[in-house]
């Protein structure tokens, strides 16, 4: 097992940071999703294909790198169906379908996934690979900038994964606490969709939650960053806040939080490409661990820049959001411990 960064995803890591940094600053980050930027990610570094498969037209890396680019991009608070578009991905790896996969390496298509919360939710009448798709879904992640939904729908065959034409259906934005990426809800009245094939009864869940938790390290590291930098220049009562042992103790308190996510996270990827067996523990510790200890850290580097922490005019509350959205993306923590202690048979 190997948990450290090889070269090469150091300078994955390193590329991708730069973009960001040039493209999408936090000033810009507020106005939201740009096109232009997305264009540019998928065009410039092919960041949508990554974990497509060579013979879709993608990268055919592995989780270990997907981690280290969806890590800088919770770092960067990027906007956009970016991490909609891997959710999508990882189910279409199950029951790829040819055309969509060359469209989201090309970075042409956007795509979203759909998780309904009963079987009955999402129905399709099914003629051939064609489909006419009924529905309600509350919340879609990235459902107004995507172009294609991915959704599990029951069939007169069983239980089927479909792809939608989101031009098709009826999406209404909805209004959300993480105000750099949006959610919708989607309504399908005999939408057209193209079977896909069956959905496989695991491995997608767990490889979501690693794709979750690695944004969330990289929301963790920035909030931590952007805290250790204040505490060095703000002075109050004559002195840096960063020499008060309060403020000392909670950094360092942060810093341990920070390690054993990046560990936890190293490790499911690493379950993911090279010991699938080992995937739904790791996975769970992920989200069980990572999605709380994120906002946590995200909650006292706000506390700790004081009263300017509060302001709207702060990027403080941009991460802390974030960082509650994500712990709750996938469910609860408390639901990822139940599912952990039942797997460990606790």
């Amino acid at each position: 097992m190997k948990l450290v960064l090889s070269q090469e995803q150091q300078q994955l890591r390193e590329t991708v940071r730069s973009f960001l940094g040039a493209a999408v600053p936090l000033t810009k980050v507020r106005e939201g999703h740009d096109p232009q930027v997305y264009a540019r990610l998928n065009g410039e570094l092919g960041l949508s294909g990554l974990i497509v498969p060579e013979e879709y037209g993608g990268a055919g890396a592995g989780f270990a790198e997907l981690a280290v680019v969806l890590e800088e991009m919770g770092a960067a608070l990027l906007p956009g169906p970016f991490l909609a578009t891997t959710f999508a991905t990882i189910a279409l790896a199950h029951a790829p379908d040819k055309e969509l996969l060359n469209g989201i390496a090309d970075g042409r298509v956007a795509a979203t996934l759909a998780q309904p919360e009963t079987e009955s939710d999402v129905t399709a009448e099914v003629s051939g690979d064609a489909a006419r798709v009924s529905g309600n879904l509350p919340r879609v992640l990235s459902g107004m900038e995507a172009d294609v939904l991915v959704v599990p729908a029951r069939t007169a065959d069983g239980v089927r994964l479909v792809a939608v034409e989101l031009a098709d259906v009826t999406r209404t934005p909805l209004e959300t606490l993480d105000l750099t990426r949006g959610q919708a809800a989607v309504t399908m009245d005999g939408a057209r969709g193209r079977v896909l094939g069956p959905p496989p009864a695991s491995g997608i869940g767990d490889r979501l939650c690693l794709a979750v938790a690695a944004e969330q390290l990289g929301v963790m590291r920035a909030s931590l960053d952007a805290i250790v930098a204040y505490s060095k220049v703000r002075v109050a009562f004559g002195r840096y806040i960063g020499s008060y042992q309060g403020v000392k103790h909670k950094l360092a308190d942060m810093l341990c939080k920070l390690e054993q996510a990046e560990s936890i996270v190293r490790y499911a990827a690493w379950a993911a490409d090279e010991s699938p067996g080992e995937l739904p523990e790791a996975a769970a510790l992920a989200q069980a661990y990572v999605g709380r200890a994120c906002f946590e850290v995200a909650r006292d580097h706000l506390l700790l820049h004081g009263g300017i922490g509060f302001t709207w005019e702060h990027d403080a509350h941009l991460y802390y959001k974030r960082a509650k959205a994500d712990e709750v993306l996938l469910g609860p923590p408390r639901t990822h411990r139940a599912r952990l202690a039942e797997l460990l048979e606790l």
